[in-house]
């Protein structure tokens, strides 16, 4: 009985799907660093982006993305970078994620406001845009 108290105190602790996630994005996009963790949310880093981070699930979402981007009309080099972490997080098409992520930035505008909530492909959308930059969050839920 000691024994096997002994050999599972002594295993490594594992890692969770929400650091595995995070390690995978740092592996497929170039310039990513991990930064620490903190209340269930990995801050990561990437020249591309202002702020980034990846929500570890909760009770609302199952994982969320979070990035702002430098300018308030952001470039489709960004679009791409947004598409491209979100399809390994999610695991999803790059091109489909292209496109509900440009559909999300382009809908912010004089008549649909700086705060745009979308459907997207079972994922939840919401970009939002001060006068100095945007930034776009990508969750699924829970139940999905």
């Amino acid at each position: 009985m000691m024994a096997a108290v002994c050999v599972f105190a002594a295993s490594p602790a594992r890692a969770t799907r929400c650091e595995d996630i995070a390690n995978q994005l740092k592996g497929q996009v170039d310039g990513l660093k991990i930064g620490i963790t903190a209340a269930n949310i990995i801050y990561l880093s990437h020249p591309m982006a202002k702020e980034m981070s990846l929500g570890c699930p909760n009770r609302k979402y199952s994982n969320e993305l979070y990035i702002k981007g430098f300018s308030r009309k952001p470039k489709p080099e960004f679009i791409a970078f947004v598409a491209g972490a979100a399809a390994i997080v999610f695991t999803l098409p790059k091109d489909e994620l292209t496109k509900g992520v440009s559909s999300c930035i382009s809908r912010m505008g004089l008549f649909r406001g700086d705060d745009v909530s979308i459907r997207y492909r079972r994922l939840d959308m919401n970009c939002t845009r001060t006068k100095a930059d945007a930034a776009i969050a990508i969750s699924r839920s829970v139940d999905q």
